[in-house]
């Protein structure tokens, strides 16, 4: 099914045309060459208290798009089988529109976290899943925004919310220094939360490419197949880690 731009989000921030994202992803690659490049002669920052600010803010940020999904997805009685998009301008079709806005604006914001690995001298964690992951993740919630901001992709966005606040919880606390390394023994636990995130995301939208369902059977696919290279790096991730790794 081919899908037109949704005429209520054009107007909003960095939507309208895939310009000003694709400038936003060659600065974010440029970033990642020339960082390491230019921190080679400095001294590492710590950043302790704009880390700190930074991983409460998003977990603040992640909580409200998680409940703003939840809460808007049970008033508009969202189906979690099959959910077509609300493409009028009703409070709760734009209240949807709007908190997809702002996951796909929380991408955006999301790239910091490479610039204080740059900054902290933290390389070998700008890894090829790290890099791709936040660059794909800006090119895939800008078309949803652009074309399909609800329906089906609200379910993404709820999960990864929710899986956003214990991650940047994590980070919060790791922040502080080597004294709360006793208490992040829960790492692991963080990882095998993505993996559930994907496999339920993978099960969501595989379902509808068996069932008639009036949401474009092109997003489903490209969201199926992203979330498998995701499972399959995220897997490839635990084994070396918490298996190979011990």
């Amino acid at each position: 099914v081919f899908c037109f731009s949704d005429p209520r989000t054009d107007p909003w921030p960095l939507v309208y045309s895939p310009l000003s994202v694709t400038l936003v992803f060659t600065s974010y690659l440029f970033m990642v060459a020339l960082g390491p490049f230019c921190m080679r002669q400095r001294q590492r920052l710590e950043l302790r208290a704009p880390l700190l600010a930074y991983n409460l803010a998003m977990v603040a940020l992640s909580s409200y798009m998680f409940y703003e999904f939840l809460v808007t997805s049970v008033l508009a009685r969202y189906s979690y089988l099959c959910q077509p998009v609300d493409y009028s301008r009703s409070e709760l079709g734009m209240s949807m529109a709007r908190v997809c806005w702002w996951f796909f604006f929380s991408k955006v914001i999301e790239l910091l976290d490479t610039v204080f690995l740059i900054l902290r001298k933290k390389q070998e964690q700008v890894t090829f899943l790290h890099v791709y992951h936040h660059g794909s993740m800006l090119f895939s919630w800008w078309s949803g925004v652009k074309y399909v901001p609800g329906g089906q992709a609200f379910f993404v966005g709820m999960l990864n919310s929710f899986v956003h606040i214990f991650m940047y919880g994590y980070y919060a606390l790791a922040s502080l220094g080597p004294r709360m390394h006793r208490h992040l023994w829960w790492k692991r636990y963080l990882t095998i939360l993505q993996l559930c995130q994907f496999v339920a995301i993978a099960a969501h939208s595989s379902y509808n490419l068996f069932t008639e369902c009036p949401f474009p059977d092109g997003f489903n696919t490209a969201v199926f197949l992203y979330i498998l290279s995701l499972l399959a790096l995220f897997l490839r991730f635990y084994y070396r880690t918490y298996v190979r790794g011990k």
